[in-house]
């Protein structure tokens, strides 16, 4: 992943109801939902929702479709996880035990 494709990717999840939205269509998995199930579970308005999707959708997280009279929206899981590559890519440089959480003093 380039750094300009993850700069827009977390661009994309720094706002609360894209990060909400998004996190319940990885709930999802790869079948997703309809947008009156997503606007019932996150709790917005049609309009606001749609802005909202459409910014994921720009973002590369997620992918939208036709299913019949409907817009299915799902989690892009290879996006997703391109980005936790590329975030943890050079993690702890090479020493995965320098990763555990800090204890709490």
């Amino acid at each position: 992943m380039e750094t300009k494709t993850a700069v827009r990717s977390l661009a994309g999840l720094a706002q609360d109801s894209r990060l909400s939205i998004f996190r319940y269509l990885v709930v999802c998995g790869p079948g997703g939902a309809v947008v009156n199930e997503i606007a019932e579970e996150i709790g917005l308005s049609g309009s606001t929702l749609s802005f909202h999707l459409k910014g994921l959708v720009h973002a590369g997280l997620a992918e939208s479709f036709s299913e019949g009279r409907y817009i299915r929206y799902r989690a892009n899981f290879s996006a997703m996880k391109g980005l936790i590559d590329y975030l943890t890519l050079h993690c702890c440089e090479g020493h995965p035990e320098r990763c555990r959480p800090a204890k709490a003093s």
